[in-house]
């Protein structure tokens, strides 16, 4: 099989939020990246797409939120949690300062493609489609490069200053550096997210509905769909999927009665619900002599918070002027780059350990006394000034990263 090189800067594995933001960070900084990504036209599995406001900061500084949006977004105003169907509390972004004071439903699609579309625009771009990352390339002990294959094709070795793992929660880079994933089995659920077409029928909120058999999260997206996640005992869904559909229908529709008649006419099969396995992670190492790890191949939080794809953006912001300092000074050591993990780990460990709480008082199960408990925290939380700054702390997260974007020394390109 014939052999190509490739000759990069940087090597960035993985076309999601932050391969792709931080790419365009670089390519902007007159980087030269070559983007290695398993899928094509960017037909790969989505799950999250709620962006905080600190996530919608940094796509708007790096000069992209605006054309994502006009894609197709929505605008939801807060989270609402409701015990059967009375509203249990209520956290309000509108009471955040413009001009991030929503939670924004964006389908990652469209956030990718506009992000990639900026990328290709740009000189210094070598995009791999259809590649998997398959070996790292040593050196004297230090990451030189990457070896990517097309599925039954040409192997290409990328050779760069730097390997950034930017491929998610199973990480190939990750595994291929013998980094520990650091899983924890810290939470008790799983969720099956499935979406229903719901004209007319948008809520405006992210909401929890709780009942006495769990929680079933529900927010609107685009175009005119209904996002809905059912969350299960961990490790329970092959179970649930044995009773078969007509049963599965039965306990969402009790959960969610509003919406019992867009249930019964649109989940026909338990095919129609997407597993998500939920869990912490938090990889033993983030930087080795040449490689570097952002987002899901470092850190896996939960869904809940809405967590995954701010910290990921952030991440990226926050590596971006330590590779560009690695690639201008000519190295890229583990000491060169760990600048960045002394940042950004303690924000995740902070996000792991809130998102922990979120999930026992949100879809924790309990009794009488635990729901009255809720309700109390609940309504201190709605209705304190201390709720408005733990709503900012979930919105910003500890480390309100900005784009630095007094590095950049190429515009965007011309998309018209």
């Amino acid at each position: 099989m014939k052999r190509a090189d490739v000759r990069a800067d940087v090597c960035v594995v993985g076309a999601g939020p932050a391969g792709l933001a931080l790419t365009l960070m670089l390519l902007r900084s007159g980087v030269d990246v070559a983007l290695v990504e398993r899928s094509t036209g960017l037909r790969r599995d989505f799950h999250g797409e709620i962006l905080q406001p600190g996530g919608q900061r940094v796509l708007d500084e790096l000069g992209v939120l605006d054309a994502a949006r006009a894609r197709g977004a929505r605008e939801l105003d807060g989270f609402q949690v409701l015990q059967d169907e009375r509203l249990l509390l209520d956290i309000d972004y509108r009471r955040l300062p413009p001009p991030y004071d929503c939670l924004l439903a964006l389908p990652q699609r469209h956030l990718l493609e506009e992000l990639l579309d900026a990328c290709r625009a740009l000189p210094g771009l070598t995009l791999l489609e259809g590649h998997r990352a398959k070996a790292l390339v040593h050196k004297d002990g230090r990451v030189t490069g990457v070896v990517a294959q097309r599925h039954g094709g040409t192997a290409v070795t990328v050779r760069a200053q730097v390997v950034v793992g930017a491929d998610g929660r199973y990480s190939q880079v990750r595994t291929a550096a013998g980094i520990d994933a650091g899983r924890r089995e810290a939470f008790d659920q799983d969720v099956a997210w499935f979406t229903l077409p719901a004209p007319g029928r948008a809520i405006g909120a992210v909401r929890v509905h709780r009942t006495e058999g769990g929680a079933v999260l529900v927010h609107d997206t685009h175009p005119d769909l209904l996002r809905v996640g059912w969350t299960l005992p961990h490790r329970t869904w092959n179970r649930v999927a044995a009773r078969g559909i007509g049963e599965v229908r039965g306990e969402l529709a009790a959960a969610l009665p509003r919406y019992a008649d867009l249930i019964h006419e649109h989940l026909v099969s338990p095919k129609d619900l997407r597993l998500l396995d939920v869990f912490a992670a938090q990889a033993g190492e983030w930087v080795r002599h040449g490689l570097m790890l952002v987002g899901d191949s470092a850190h896996t939080h939960g869904p809940i918070g809405a967590q995954g794809i701010n910290l990921a953006l952030q991440d990226a912001a926050a590596a971006h002027p330590v590779l560009l300092d690695a690639v201008r000074a000519g190295d890229a050591s583990r000491e060169r780059l760990l600048p960045y993990e002394r940042r950004r780990r303690p924000v995740a460990a902070a996000a792991h350990r809130m998102q922990r709480v979120q999930a026992k008082a949100l879809l924790g199960r309990g009794g009488p006394v635990a729901t009255r408990a809720r309700a109390l925290a609940a309504s201190w939380v709605t209705r304190s000034p201390a709720g408005a700054r733990i709503t900012g702390r979930i919105a910003y997260g500890g480390d309100a990263v900005r784009v630095r974007d007094d590095l950049f020394a190429v515009p965007l390109g011309d998309r018209a």
